[in-house]
């Protein structure tokens, strides 16, 4: 078996550059210049493509956010349009009727359409007891009491109603004051 001599490549290949050969330093400090301004260059490009990145997820945030608020206000919406069904339901429950099937058959159709739209996220406000707040109740009465504490809520003309944790419809009360003393 005869192996070859190893010979230099630029030897038998004059055209390939020799990187052994000295590189003039003005043309190494141009080479050296034109690859820091084109690391900068990246460097920009790559910072410039992680802020659009950063600006796109925001974006899709904010588009995401919107329209569930808007599916949710429009929800609401149609709920606050059937309040006044239910209310006509529960005034027609307060009437007697002779005939029982009849008022269990109205009862039992406003507690289905009252139970689909709990699951939709309306919630009922109590209010019986408890201390006045204008933020959800509508006072529409005020009577002198002195068996319980001033601006207390004693009745309740028509329910409130939160959707979603906001409120939907104020309830319509009837408010404890102080009595006069003369």
């Amino acid at each position: 078996m005869s192996r070859k001599p190893v010979t230099d490549p630029l030897e038998e290949n004059p055209t390939v550059n020799d990187d052994r050969a000295e590189v003039d330093p003005a043309s190494l400090e141009a080479i050296t210049a034109e690859r820091d301004r084109l690391a900068a260059e990246k460097a920009e490009l790559q910072d410039r493509l992680l802020r659009a990145q950063a600006e796109f997820q925001n974006l899709r945030k904010r588009v995401d956010k919107d329209r569930l608020e808007f599916s949710e206000y429009a929800s609401m919406e149609a709920v606050r349009t059937l309040l006044p069904i239910i209310d006509d339901f529960e005034r027609a429950l307060e009437t007697e009727t002779a005939d029982k099937k009849y008022a269990q058959g109205l009862d039992l159709i406003r507690q289905r359409l009252f139970d689909a739209l709990k699951k939709l996220g309306l919630e009922p406000m109590v209010v019986q007891g408890e201390p006045f707040d204008p933020h959800v109740h509508h006072a529409v009465e005020m009577v002198e009491a002195e068996d319980v504490p001033d601006h207390t809520v004693l009745g309740e003309f028509q329910r409130g109603y939160n959707f979603k944790g906001r409120l939907l419809r104020p309830a319509m009360v009837k408010v404890a004051v102080e009595p006069k003393r003369d």
